[in-house]
């Protein structure tokens, strides 16, 4: 693969609040508590070292989920929790099918790459990334489907509760419709066998997913934690009992949402009052509070706040953490220095920072993921015939037609250039004219702006009439536009890597992690 670069501003995919993040805008310093750098983490040790965490429990959980889920424990890293100069780093997703989007596959290199080059930097203490799987959502429309060669793939079992316990149902027939796309090759018959392992083999979509994920990243120590257990929960109960009747949580994040709209930054997330859902009989329900009493909405289930402090105690599996408060569970249950996330993500941590220091819970480093467009050999061909350069692809469609016009003319089709000559000439007559009568300019100023949009519409006219002559290459160039911006999105938000492991194998995966590089904050486009 070659390597390419051009900012996030260029794409017009990005966040104000996420760019400016990024760029380190000193309005947001009160928002995060780490500069972007792996300088920060010598500190962000000192302040997890500080903290107390129950590193045994941690390890007895994770080794019990992967004997569930039989696959192969990285046993080394899983041991090395047990060792108080070891250290997490951690990025979190939804368990999609056949890992969903590329840009899944991108934050999990981007973690693991982290927890390499942290290494370099620190050797004197360890760190093991983590993928925790958001196994208690319940947005079944988000992750019931893959995109593959144009076609969507849809799993349509739903079958209601939190994803993680959905049995796998249904997945086998979405294998058999895959096969006759997938062909007979070597690398097919790899992905077949993986998935059928992974969905047929395992009694759940959480265990389908952790067998998944570890059979593609197990062998760089990556380590992956359902946090949808009863002992782990017992940990954070203290934290979920004052979200529930003090409402902390909500108070704090709304502070911090105001704070934010005064820079000109719209809220990411909506808290609640109560931010956390109770599970029970294939449902996660939202906790509201009615008068003096604690229901549970769309259901019979109602608490008085003696019986719902008693449930929690009892059966704190019953309670899940929404958006606003999962972060909160990750920092306490792991020794976690970093999270690696996405635009969205990164956005909605950074209304957080408020109510993590009411906690006293450390706040991670914010670390965005790697950004990546991938361009295949036979349209990075097409591009350097067309006279295109890798990031013309975020050019508007006309843009991109009237860059190759000048590769093959050495000519502009656009009129700037005249339009520039045609400002000066009218400022020169406005000039004139007010010598003689003040009240003439704005006749100048019609005349100039009637002229203005004549050569608009004659550069119309110019350019549909290339593309009528042209047809072949207008095609060509929209399809690539469409390849590599599905449905004017990112790619990476899009496709699913099963096309590029069917041509590259193993090697794809590989070539990857190789490639990219944690705090680069580029758009990195591979040929």
């Amino acid at each position: 693969m070659v390597k390419h670069h051009t900012t996030l501003e260029k794409t017009g995919q990005f966040s104000k609040l996420f760019l400016d993040y990024i760029n380190q805008d000193k309005k947001l310093n009160s928002f995060y508590k780490y500069p972007l750098s792996i300088d920060s983490f010598a500190q962000a040790v000192r302040d997890v070292s500080s903290q107390k965490f129950n590193r045994k429990l941690l390890v007895d959980v994770i080794t019990e989920q992967y004997s569930a889920s039989n696959c192969k424990l990285p046993t080394a890293n899983c041991q090395l929790l047990l060792d108080e100069k070891t250290f997490t780093v951690c990025t979190g997703h939804q368990l999609c099918l056949f890992t969903g989007p590329l840009y899944f596959i991108y934050k999990i290199i981007t973690t693991i790459n982290l927890a390499e080059a942290l290494k370099k930097k620190y050797p004197e203490n360890n760190f093991v990334p983590i993928y925790w799987m958001a196994s208690e959502d319940h947005d079944f429309d988000e992750v019931n489907h893959v995109n593959v060669f144009g076609k969507k793939i849809e799993w349509k079992n739903k079958q209601g509760g939190v994803l993680g316990k959905y049995s796998n149902t249904g997945i086998a027939e979405i294998i058999t419709e895959l096969r006759p796309l997938l062909g007979d090759s070597q690398n097919a018959k790899e992905l077949i066998d993986l998935f059928e392992n992974a969905y047929t083999q395992n009694p759940d979509y959480s265990s389908a997913t952790r067998f998944l994920v570890n059979e593609l990243f197990g062998q760089y120590g990556l380590l992956i934690i359902d946090p949808n257990d009863a002992r782990l929960k017992k940990e954070f109960a203290e934290i979920i009992s004052d979200d529930i009747f003090n409402n902390t949580a909500f108070k704090e994040v709304e502070k911090t949402i105001t704070e934010l709209g005064k820079l000109g930054h719209k809220s990411q997330v909506n808290p609640r009052e109560i931010n956390i859902f109770y599970l029970v009989e294939n449902q996660r329900n939202r906790i509201v509070k009615e008068s003096n009493n604690f229901k549970v909405i769309d259901s019979n289930k109602s608490f008085t706040e003696n019986e719902l402090k008693e449930e929690l105690k009892s059966y704190p599996e019953r309670f899940s953490p929404n958006v606003v408060t999962r972060p909160l569970y990750q920092q306490k249950i792991l020794p976690n220095l970093a999270y690696v996330g996405g635009p969205g993500e990164i956005a909605y941590w950074l209304e957080y920072k408020q109510m993590f220091d009411h906690y006293k819970i450390p706040f991670p480093v914010l670390v965005p993921r790697n950004f990546v467009m991938l361009i295949e050999p036979p349209i990075a061909d097409k591009m350097k015939k067309l006279g295109l350069a890798p990031d013309d692809i975020f050019l508007p469609i006309n843009d991109m037609m009237e860059k190759y016009i000048n590769s093959i003319s050495g000519e502009k089709i656009s009129f700037n250039s005249e339009r520039e000559q045609l400002q000066k000439m009218y400022d020169a007559i406005s000039n004139k004219v007010s010598l003689v009568d003040a009240s003439l300019v704005a006749s100048s100023k019609a005349e100039l702006s009637k002229n203005m949009k004549s050569l608009d519409e004659l550069e119309k006219k110019l350019l549909r009439a290339f593309k009528q002559k042209n047809e072949t290459t207008v095609t060509q160039i929209e399809k690539i536009r469409s390849t590599l911006l599905p449905n004017g999105v990112l790619q990476e938000r899009h496709d699913n890597f099963i096309p590029f492991y069917l041509k590259h194998g193993k090697s794809f995966l590989e070539e990857l992690k190789n490639k990219l590089e944690p705090f680069d904050n580029r758009f990195i486009i591979l040929s």
